[in-house]
């Protein structure tokens, strides 16, 4: 059975966003702190160039199969929510509730994330080093820091400050991710530019560090690494109920967008490995060297000198300025869209009269952002979010076989390309992420396991409601 939708007063959503600002909405939610941190950690996990940019083009191929899969299905259902409508359309209450159960609630790590980096690379420019309270606690197996300072105090400031942005409008949030969007490519393109004609000592003997097999579990994790990175394109799709002409213009951003990110940030990291040694890569800012240098930052140094850091983290801060509006701009549709389907409280489903935007619920993915944003360091906020999106992906590509049969006749202006290999691909790919994340972070794949089923209870309490 299919719960009753609330009812609401007339006021709705408004189709404020063109084809420009969707796209930079993709490319915003994709670009933000992963493409300046994660050549690291990949590097730790695989020790060497060859196979970090190996597991690039894996999760490059795995994000493009899955936009292509979701263009298909934001297309033929262009509703708030995105996602969260696609896995009811196909599965029913149940299911759906639990993907936007985790999408608020799981996936608002990626927020904290977002916050905990945009903090990491404001300490290359002043000093941040000021802890306040630490604790190291052992979990299934593992020892895990915990620590309050500034840095923290920092990264829920500016959670805080995107919120209270995203609740003047729609069409004001869309021209702020169009103008960020255009800052954070600039920034990535002068990384490159500069690594590859200016670096000093940057030298294609840097790619000859021996490319040596570390084993699946190994390769597993740098995947999910990049998949971080990458990560975002599922994103725009939640506000399709606010886009123009969404049956043709939500494919077509998600394709163009998914396409030029992958693509900067495939240039980006052939940028780090020519600019830098390899052992300079590997022992960048992550879980494991936390006050060393972002790895971007590096390899800005070898042609802007001691002040590269500095003047690149600006340009930096402003691309995860722009993601963290992206995401929150779409996060804060799925509570809205479970609301108005009589699955969440009343209140979230209520849009502004001025603004016309859904402020309680950008304010609780602001809110409960903030809370993680003080419970992990970025490397283990990410692995947590990744997991738990990835369940969903998968069950949300095989929504594309499921919709073929249960709306053979609904319109569908893109059909996803090379049917049914890409979905199969991609669902695939997705179980294997899943399995192997199991075995190599299972803390965070725990952690995130048990976030989501505390949906449950909350589930059947407003179905009963609704009934």
């Amino acid at each position: 059975m299919v719960s009753r939708p609330a009812t609401f007063p007339k006021r709705d959503l408004i189709r404020g966003l063109d084809l420009t600002s969707t796209t930079a909405l993709v490319a915003g939610s994709m670009i933000g702190t992963g493409v300046f941190f994660k050549a690291a950690i990949m590097s730790q996990q695989v020790g060497s160039p060859g196979m970090v940019m190996l597991a690039w083009l894996v999760a490059g191929l795995m994000s493009l199969a899955g936009a292509l899969t979701y263009a298909e299905l934001g297309g033929m259902i262009p509703k708030a929510g995105g996602e969260y409508a696609y896995v009811r359309a196909a599965y029913g209450d149940l299911p759906a509730f639990l993907d936007g159960w985790m999408r608020a609630v799981v996936a608002s790590g990626g927020n904290a994330a977002l916050g905990a980096g945009f903090a990491a690379l404001l300490g290359a420019i002043i000093p941040l080093n000021v802890v306040w309270a630490s604790a190291n606690v052992h979990l299934l197996g593992r020892e895990i820091t915990w620590r309050l300072g500034l840095k923290e105090a920092i990264a829920v400031a500016v959670i805080l400050l995107f919120g209270v942005v995203n609740c003047a409008g729609v069409r004001f949030g869309g021209r702020v991710q169009t103008a960020l969007t255009s800052a954070k490519v600039l920034g990535i393109l002068i990384i490159v530019a500069g690594a590859y004609f200016f670096s000093k000592g940057g030298t294609a003997a840097n790619f000859e560090a021996s490319t040596r097999w570390t084993g699946a579990s190994g390769f597993g994790a740098a995947v999910l690494s990049a998949l971080w990175a990458c990560d975002g394109w599922a994103f725009m799709p939640m506000v399709a109920a606010e886009v123009k002409d969404a049956a043709r213009n939500v494919p077509r951003a998600l394709i163009a967008g998914t396409l030029c990110v992958l693509t900067l940030y495939g240039l980006a990291n052939l940028a780090y490995f020519y600019a830098l040694p390899f052992h300079e890569v590997a022992t960048s800012n992550s879980t494991a060297y936390r006050d060393a240098l972002p790895v971007a930052s590096k390899a800005a140094a070898t042609f802007l000198g001691s002040r590269g850091p500095a003047l690149l983290s600006i340009l930096f801060l402003i691309s995860t300025a722009g993601a963290l509006n992206a995401v929150i701009l779409s996060l804060a549709r799925v509570p809205f869209a479970m609301s108005r389907d009589g699955l969440l409280p009343r209140r979230l489903g209520e849009v502004s009269q001025g603004s016309r935007v859904p402020v309680a619920s950008v304010m609780v993915i602001t809110v409960w952002s903030s809370i993680l944003a003080l419970s992990g360091t970025f490397d283990q906020l990410t692995d947590l979010t990744i997991f738990g999106e990835w369940i969903f992906y998968g069950l949300t590509g095989a929504a594309v076989f499921v919709l073929r049969r249960k709306m053979a006749d609904a319109p569908r202006p893109y059909r996803v390309s090379l049917y049914p290999l890409t979905p199969i691909v991609f669902v695939a790919c997705a179980c294997g992420l899943l399995i192997n994340s199991l075995q190599t972070s299972p803390v965070e794949a725990v952690a995130g396991l048990a976030l989501i089923a505390t949906g449950l209870p909350v589930y059947f309490y407003y179905r009963r409601k609704s009934e």
